[in-house]
């Protein structure tokens, strides 16, 4: 009888045990996931890979190049955290990744050389994507849903100016031609943007 009331203690006991390592092991995950958005992709999707040294040695053999590359297309998705693609030959190395090395590509991103069009020696070209003419209300305004980087409040900012400029060009100072509005009950107000040069 005693052995049994033993066997019976110690089943019991490692089944607390048991249960008490599985609550523990999930506040574990939760707080190290705490800040983490969960990436999934689907086959046809399209990402950027990036490029660590181990993974890419004669890509990635100078701490000066380029340290994503893409984009790819995902062509399997093996679980949520591995994803195969379809990578040219010229990489050599296995097309599965882990979800980590891997960011998604969104078809209006656009690259940024670092160049500004207003200062010398700055790309004139057009970089808000409105021709003249063309509705700037479009795609280009859409406020994203996901956290504002700085290239893309940058953008987003351009894009604003263009629309301000094309109202302007477009009405001039007649603005009585938008009907319904009473501009002159409607207080004026200038906005100025100063920049500020440092006292050499």
């Amino acid at each position: 009888m005693d052995g049994k009331k033993k066997a019976e203690f110690v089943r019991d006991l490692h089944a607390k045990v048991h249960a008490n390592i599985e609550k523990c092991t999930l506040r574990y995950v939760q707080s190290a996931n705490k800040g983490r958005r969960k990436m999934v992709f689907e086959p046809g999707d399209w990402v950027w890979i990036h490029m660590r040294k181990e993974c890419f040695p004669v890509q990635r053999h100078n701490k000066l190049l380029p340290r994503g590359d893409g984009p790819f297309q995902v062509v399997e998705r093996i679980n949520d955290n591995a994803y195969k693609l379809d990578l040219p030959g010229e990489y050599s190395v296995h097309a599965t990744f882990n979800v980590v090395d891997l960011h998604p590509f969104s078809a209006d991103d656009e690259l940024d050389f670092g160049t500004n069009r207003l200062q010398e020696e700055g790309n004139d070209e057009n970089s808000t994507g409105f021709k003249d003419g063309q509705d700037s209300s479009g795609p280009g305004l859409q406020i994203p849903n996901d956290p504002i980087t700085r290239a893309r409040a940058r953008r987003l900012k351009e894009s604003l100016q263009a629309l301000v400029c094309t109202i302007h060009k477009n009405i001039g100072n007649d603005l009585r031609i938008i009907e319904g509005i009473e501009f002159e009950k409607l207080p004026r107000v200038q906005l100025i943007q100063v920049h500020e040069e440092p006292i050499s």
